[in-house]
């Protein structure tokens, strides 16, 4: 890796390259066209789920009402679609024996 604790793009595709042998043009070219294929279902409103890794899941939140920490006055929290990530039980029982 090479950011201390941060797997990049440039990570998976050298990953791709030692690995499986693909010149470093072409792994590039591969993770960048896994994530965009990623980026155009979430943008349609569509879960991404990669089994033994775990899902990405879009949900609308509606709006709420929200307090300023510093000051107390409340405010309101405009209705949103987030992105979360739900990790497999493969995936959870991996990190648990990393540790």
């Amino acid at each position: 890796m090479t950011t201390a604790g941060t797997l990049t793009r440039a990570d998976l595709s050298e990953a791709l390259h030692r690995q499986i042998g693909l010149s470093r043009t072409d792994s590039a070219k591969v993770v960048e066209q896994i994530l965009t294929e990623m980026c155009e279902a979430l943008s349609r409103g569509e879960n991404v789920k990669i089994s033994g890794f775990g899902t990405f899941v879009l949900r609308d939140k509606g709006e709420r009402i929200g307090r300023n920490p510093k000051t107390g006055v409340e405010v309101p929290i405009a209705p949103r679609r987030v992105l979360t990530f739900r990790a497999s039980q493969m995936m959870r029982e991996r990190i648990v024996t990393a540790s």
